[in-house]
């Protein structure tokens, strides 16, 4: 079954950058993939979605600095951060599913995590 591993969570100051890495063993590319975060005490949210053409959907609070992509031929996708503010500290999470819609309602398959935190 579709086993997800993320890495490359840390501690930056603040303006500073971080990838993010999932592999995702037994992903097809008719999946959906995307990344979630979330801090203590706060909702679970989603941050970016990456469906199989390559087209990208971003949160609000992350446009202009953090970017999904994904490698097919290494079965991993990434985020990479910049600009890094306090308020993104969270536990990160990559997910798949067949839907991204149904994704974002908690279904499909997750990694167990990276932390990220941003320091002021």
């Amino acid at each position: 079954q579709v086993q997800l591993v993320e890495s490359g969570g840390g501690s930056v100051q603040a303006g500073g950058s971080l990838r993010l890495s999932c592999v995702a063993s037994g992903y097809t590319s008719s999946y959906c993939m995307g990344w979630f975060r979330q801090a203590p005490g706060q909702e679970r949210e989603g941050v970016a979605f990456i469906g199989r053409s390559g087209s990208t959907s971003y949160t609000d609070s992350v446009k202009g600095r953090f970017t999904i992509s994904k490698d097919n031929d290494k079965n991993t996708m990434y985020l990479q951060m910049n600009s890094l503010k306090p308020e993104d500290t969270a536990m990160y999470y990559c997910a798949v599913d067949g839907s991204c819609l149904a994704m974002t309602k908690g279904s499909g398959y997750w990694g167990q995590g990276t932390q990220v935190t941003v320091s002021s």
